[in-house]
């Protein structure tokens, strides 16, 4: 594959939009429940598919469901679900959309037990990034213990489409985790802790 430019990355420099995300949302810390919320979702519609898939569709994702507003999700009726399930701008996979629905009253479940979905979500990290400072892309773990107990927590929760990997490659693209690698140009950088 043919690269955008000369900047060395984990992945992405075959197209802007990956290379976009990687330069400038992969590893850096959110803590806002909207963008919390949306990459559960995404990162739950990436099972089974690239991630550039997912990105592709993030705007129909953010159109479908009301910019990620956690109650509204949470409120989806039977007919707004199939309507999800006719719209070319999402994966139309009915257990995934579903679990969005279902994820979204857990997230609302976790907001009132813990105040902000941040709070429960960076909790599991102490409040800080975990760099990890891997030598090279096949150094990046696909899984972790703290996101095996996050998974098996989630899904107590009721929540679906969380297994570990997903949840791995949630604190990834949220900054939980910082797995930038030597050969990667954001490595060693502050990533906004």
């Amino acid at each position: 594959m043919d690269r955008i430019d000369d900047k060395p990355r984990c992945f992405g420099s075959h197209s802007a939009l990956y290379a976009d995300y990687h330069d400038k949302e992969w590893g850096v810390p959110v803590h806002d429940d909207r963008t919390l919320f949306e990459m559960l979702i995404l990162e739950g519609a990436h099972a089974g598919l690239s991630w550039e898939t997912v990105l592709k569709k993030r705007e129909g994702y953010r159109a479908r469901f009301w910019n990620f507003d956690v109650a509204r999700v949470a409120a989806m009726t039977e007919d707004e679900i199939a309507a999800a399930l006719a719209d070319p701008g999402i994966v139309r996979h009915r257990q995934k959309i579903a679990s969005t629905r279902k994820n979204a009253a857990a997230v609302l479940e976790i907001q009132r037990e813990f105040g902000t979905f941040d709070a429960y979500l960076w909790g599991w990290v102490g409040g800080a990034p975990r760099l990890n400072r891997p030598s090279g892309f096949t150094e990046i773990p696909a899984t972790s213990p703290v996101s095996d107990a996050l998974s098996k927590d989630l899904r107590k929760r009721g929540m679906g489409f969380v297994g570990s990997t997903i949840v791995y490659s949630l604190m990834q693209a949220i900054g939980m985790v910082n797995d930038h690698h030597a050969g990667c140009w954001r490595f060693g950088q502050d990533l906004g802790r």
